[in-house]
């Protein structure tokens, strides 16, 4: 995957915790940090959209009454 620099403006606390992350090894770099989390926001978008559309091809979310015996079944 090639790559390009930008610049963006972050809240000092997100700043503070990517560099920490790096500290304690869970990232190679703020940038890759950065990056990971851009990924998992888009797989984020990606499945509500999915879900947006299986929730339009089944009639919309369940209703009450669904989720009570959904969890009856389920022994909630």
């Amino acid at each position: 995957m090639t790559t390009a620099k930008i610049a963006v403006s972050l809240p000092a606390e997100l700043v503070e915790t990517a560099r920490q992350a790096v500290a304690e090894g869970l990232a190679d770099s703020v940038s890759a940090y950065v990056a990971s989390a851009l990924e998992e926001k888009t797989k984020l978008d990606d499945l509500a959209s999915l879900l947006d559309e299986m929730l339009a091809e089944t009639g919309g979310p369940l209703t009450p009454d669904e989720l009570t015996a959904a969890d009856r079944a389920l022994g909630r």
